[in-house]
């Protein structure tokens, strides 16, 4: 499974950006989705994730409130909306996924941020001051 970040790209301090998240031949359809970054000489960090049935999200303190994650499974897409850009934002965004353990059971986000199993290769977003 391959899923693909797209979306980044160069944008000034204020600005906003929307990533999207896709995966070829793979319904992200109840599958937890989780965006994370990694900016040069840092770790990776997890920023948002949305449970499988869409109705949880969760969001890393330092994008809370400029960031908004959500779902669109009919165009099988991801998206993760970034307003109020700031230079620490600059980064390497990709996005993972978790299929969930059964029909009946809700993909959640609890421990996302520890890493999921299907990952994505990232696009590149870099906010100048």
């Amino acid at each position: 499974v391959q899923l693909q970040a797209s979306g980044g790209g160069l944008v000034q301090t204020g600005g906003s950006l929307r990533l999207s998240c896709t995966a070829s031949g793979y319904t992200l359809r109840d599958n937890a989705v989780g965006w994370f970054r990694q900016a040069p000489g840092k770790e990776r960090e997890g920023i948002s994730c949305i449970s499988g049935y869409g109705d949880h999200t969760t969001y890393a303190d330092a994008v809370k409130g400029r960031f908004t994650i959500s779902r669109d499974n009919y165009e099988n897409t991801v998206y993760l909306q970034m307003n109020n850009l700031k230079s620490e934002d600059t980064a390497v965004y990709y996005c993972a996924a978790d299929p969930p353990l059964s029909s009946s059971v809700d993909a959640g986000c609890a421990t996302y941020s520890d890493g999921m199993k299907y990952r994505g290769k990232g696009t590149q977003v870099t906010v100048s001051s």
